[in-house]
């Protein structure tokens, strides 16, 4: 992708935007990130709209947490990965392309193209460890701060509290 494809607040930002490997729906994953050595995201109940749960994976150990947005566990997470923690590494592969989680998470995918399923199942055989769910409060923050600004009114003026990012032409 040349500087052509690329807006005006992409070409001078000083981190590139990286665009998404495939389209994907916000509804059951609203919030999915590699982040802090690991897969983490907020991901949907199937069962309640004002519930949301909090899951990670841990980088080459993968232990797994997940947990609701006040701190309960899960109960599907109980010695394997549950529902929510399957879809949020569904999610990230259709955000950040296979090679990518498979690369970040240091999955071994045998001799086979790497898709969600596998790598989940490269991940599961290794029978994971539950993980520690202290990160969530975290996690969820972020959610939150992504969300407040859906609330912001499309401007290209910059944003008071994003003053911290240096300029592309400022000389240090």
């Amino acid at each position: 992708m040349g500087d052509g494809a690329l807006s005006v607040w992409e070409r001078s930002s000083t981190a590139r935007v990286v665009p998404s490997a495939r389209p994907r729906k916000l509804a059951k994953v609203p919030f999915v990130e590699l982040a802090d050595g690991r897969l983490q995201g907020v991901v949907s109940s199937g069962s309640d709209i004002g519930r949301v749960y909090v899951s990670s994976v841990e980088a080459g150990t993968y232990a797994f947490a997940c947990s609701t947005n006040n701190n309960r566990p899960c109960g599907g997470a109980r010695g394997s990965f549950c529902n929510h923690i399957r879809a949020l590494i569904g999610e990230a592969v259709l955000q950040y392309g296979a090679e990518r989680v498979v690369r970040y998470l240091k999955v071994d995918v045998p001799g086979e193209e790497a898709d969600a399923h596998t790598v989940t199942g490269a991940m599961v055989s290794t029978r994971p460890a539950q993980g520690d769910s202290s990160a969530a409060a975290q996690v969820f923050s972020r959610f939150l701060r992504h969300l407040a600004y859906l609330e912001f009114e499309p401007t290209t003026a910059p944003l008071p509290e994003m003053q911290w990012f240096p300029t592309t032409r400022a000389v240090a």
